[in-house]
Formats: C-alpha cells, structure tokens, sequence
C-alpha cells in the first residue's frame, strides 16, 4: 500500500535505509567508474575526444531514463524498479570487465547511465515519501553524507586495484550485487513506495517550482566548476598538481560530514532561509578565493565552498518533499536530474571558457558572480 509524505506520520525507516544504502552504493561506483573508465580508455590509446564520446553515452543515458521515468513507473513497481536498476548496473561494471571493445563499453555506459538516474530518481522520492515532515532535512542530510562519501570513497579503489584487468570493475559489480540483494532483503518490511509519475508531470514541475529548479541547475553549475574547473585554476596560479588533487579531497570530505548538520538546520529554522545562506556562503567563498594565497586558508575556503555548494541542493531535495506528494515528487526527482546535468555541463564548459578569455582568476570571480546573483533572486522571492 501507498502512502504519501503527507500521510506519513512515523518514519518508514526500512525505506529510508534502502535508499541510503543503495545511492551510497552507486555513488562508490560512480566516484570509481569515472576516473576509470577515462584512465583505462586512455591506457589503450583512446583520444580525448573519444574519452569524452564515452562520457556523453553515459548522459545521453541520464537524459533518456527521466524522460521514459513515468511510462516505466505505470509498468513496474518503484521499489522493484531500484532493485533491478541495482542489478543492471553491477552487469554494466561486468561488462567493463570482461570487454575491451569501445562499441561494448559505450553501450554499456549509456545502460549505466539509464539505470544510475532511474536508482537516484525513485530513490529521492521514495525517501522523501517514507519520511514525516519534522525528520525530512535530517533524513535528507544523511542521503546527502552518504551520496558525498561514496563519491569520495570510489576512486580510492583506483591505487589499490590498478587501472588495468578490469579487477576494480568487477569488484565493484559484486558489492553492488550485495547491495541489491541487501535493498530487496530491507523492501520486505518497508510500509511505503513512490507513486507512479509520468512524462507530463515532470514538465508541469518546471513550470511549478521554477526557484526549487533553479536552485538544483545553480548546484550542478557551481559544483562541477569547483571539482573540474577549480584545480586547473589552482595549477595556472603557480600551485603544485599535487595540491590542486588535495584540493578535491578537501572539498568532498568535509561536505560529506556537514550534510547531517546542515539536515538539523533545516527541520530548525526555515528552510527558505537555511537556502539562502548556503548559496550566500557558496559565493562569498568564490569571491574570496583569489584573495587568498596561504595554501592553509585556501583550503578552508574550499571546505566551505563544497559544504555551501552541496547543502544547496540537500535545501532542494528537502523543500520538494514538504512541498509535493505523490507523482509529483517522482517529476521533480526527476526533473532535478535533468537540471543537474545542465548546471554541470555548462558550470564546467563555461567557466573554463572563461579562464582561457579572461585568466586563472576570471574562473572562481565569474562563478561567484553568478551564485551573488542567485542569491539576490532568492531574498526577492522570499521578500515577495
């Protein structure tokens, strides 16, 4: 039986656990698979432009499961849905493994891709459906802790493994396997599931929460600019690679540990406000960047910035829960994945672009400007 976060008065936590469990898992995947796909293509003599070909397969899957997400939701179970969308992607990371063919691997990234988005999408709206509105940002604080974790956590299977034999590819697939099967074990005992959504709901989401939509595009755009565009501004200003890589860390580890605190904030005090303070911090630490030049503050600024960035969007994900039910938080899951891969693209694109025309320090100074701008358009909305 269905019930809706509006209905839910005790946590569903067996849900709230699968959830975690599974976007945990997939997010160790993701954090290995990236790196490692680019490193193993480009070891067998691949070209940048066909590394990123691979790259884009894997979008074009992302793009095309939120599309298909409410014809596959009216067919199948939600819940059921995760399960297999888990067991698909471990066969994908199998793939990888036993294949050395391009044409095999692209295919096998667009399914990745496909699946990735449908275990994130149904997932955040399960969570958000198994959850009572005065636990929903702390519960979403600890999806966000573990979502950060795993991705920090992957590539740190790259020393250990190697990038050649496909060994981390297959180990990977087998603790994706466990978790599918420990997620199925946990879907026994779940009292909850989310509703079936469609194609036409997810449109009706943009026109309906428009500042909930920006906020998630502003997240991917300042985000990627700080995992990708950041450490390259950070070796044309003279410092060493070694230190733009620490960079990375810094940024992911701490915001992993803020997120559940961050979740407190927003069951405490209003949530709109706990918003707006994360995206003015987020761009007061890029505006403040090249103003810095001991390498201890710089780090700093950067925890902040990837603690800022980050709670952005665990603000988002919280306010669609308590402002939407039914098919309704599944479109804007939805949605918000496509969004993501917006802001991401162009946050990465752009901002490059803007290093190479203007200098290293065009690079944080623009994405600053940009998030100051958000911020003035959010304090607008909330003064209307």
């Amino acid at each position: 039986m269905q019930s809706s976060s509006s209905t839910v008065i005790t946590p569903d936590w067996p849900a709230i656990f699968a959830v975690v469990l599974g976007a945990t898992a997939f997010s160790v995947a993701q954090g290995l698979t990236y790196p490692l796909v680019s490193l193993t293509l480009e070891a067998r003599g691949f070209s940048s432009s066909m590394i990123g070909v691979n790259a884009i397969a894997y979008a074009g899957g992302t793009a095309a499961s939120t599309l298909l997400i409410g014809a596959l939701t009216k067919r199948w179970r939600p819940d059921r849905l995760i399960i297999a969308s888990l067991i698909l992607c471990s066969l994908c990371l199998v793939t990888f493994a036993a294949s050395t063919s391009f044409s095999i691997w692209l295919v096998a990234r667009f399914v990745l891709g496909f699946f990735a988005s449908i275990i994130f999408m149904l997932g955040e709206a399960w969570l958000n459906a198994a959850c009572p509105d005065r636990l929903r940002g702390r519960v979403s604080g600890l999806y966000g802790m573990g979502i950060c974790a795993g991705f920090a956590a992957g590539p740190l299977a790259i020393p250990l493994f190697g990038s050649a034999g496909g060994l981390g590819f297959a180990l990977t697939a087998v603790y994706l396997a466990i978790v599918a099967f420990a997620t199925g074990m946990l879907m026994f005992s779940t009292k909850t599931v989310p509703a079936p959504s469609s194609t036409s709901d997810v449109f009706r989401f943009f026109k309906a929460a428009p500042i909930l939509v920006g906020m998630v595009f502003v997240f991917g755009f300042a985000d990627i600019a700080a995992i990708s565009a950041m450490p390259v501004y950070f070796v044309k200003m003279g410092y060493s690679e070694a230190f733009a890589a620490i960079s990375v860390t810094v940024l992911a580890l701490p915001t992993a540990l803020a997120q559940p605190f961050i979740g407190v904030l927003l069951d405490k005090l209003p949530r709109e406000r706990v918003a707006l303070a994360a995206v003015g911090v987020a761009a007061a630490s890029y505006l403040i960047l090249p103003s810095m030049t001991s390498e201890i503050a710089i780090l700093g600024i950067f925890a902040l910035m990837g603690t800022a960035v980050f709670s952005l969007y665990t603000c988002a994900l919280t306010m669609l829960g308590e402002r939407y039910t039914g098919s309704m938080l599944v479109a804007g899951s939805a949605a918000f994945a496509l969004v993501y891969a917006a802001g991401s693209a162009t946050g990465s694109g752009l901002t490059g672009a803007i290093m190479e025309a203007g200098g290293p320090m065009a690079g944080p100074i623009s994405v600053g400007l940009g998030l100051a701008a958000f911020t003035a358009l959010l304090i607008f909305v909330q003064r209307r």
